[in-house]
């Protein structure tokens, strides 16, 4: 069975960090692409980065790009988002997905896991 668990999220004012943490089970972590995704109640998920299986092809919105870092550790089957200079419309709920395409990702935000909510407010 195919698990995703986040972590890290929680409150925090403008200009704040955060890293969040997914672990991931039930697949070959190193073959698969890892991307974030993030939800605000009543939108669509927003992307919001992907890193390849190589550890090094890596893309950001253009929303996060600058204030977010993604990495990934095969040693623990995890992938990691450090966000950095918060902002109030990054609040939303974080998730993590495997696989690049829109297609892959996106069904199974929501479904797969339960994310991990960050609130950024003064």
């Amino acid at each position: 069975e195919v698990r995703l668990a986040e972590s890290g999220g929680g409150f925090v004012q403008p200009g704040g960090s955060l890293t969040l943490s997914c672990v991931v089970s039930g697949i070959a972590f190193e073959k698969n692409d890892m991307t974030w995704a993030r939800q605000v109640p009543g939108k669509e998920p927003e992307w919001v980065s992907t890193i390849g299986r190589d550890g090094h092809t890596i893309d950001y919105a253009d929303s996060v790009k600058g204030r977010f870092v993604i990495s990934r550790d095969s040693q623990k089957n995890t992938v990691y988002l450090r966000m950095y200079d918060l902002k109030p419309e990054d609040t939303a709920v974080y998730y993590c997905a495997f696989g690049a395409s829109y297609d892959s990702w996106r069904q199974q935000i929501g479904s797969r896991s339960q994310g991990t909510q960050v609130t950024v407010s003064s």
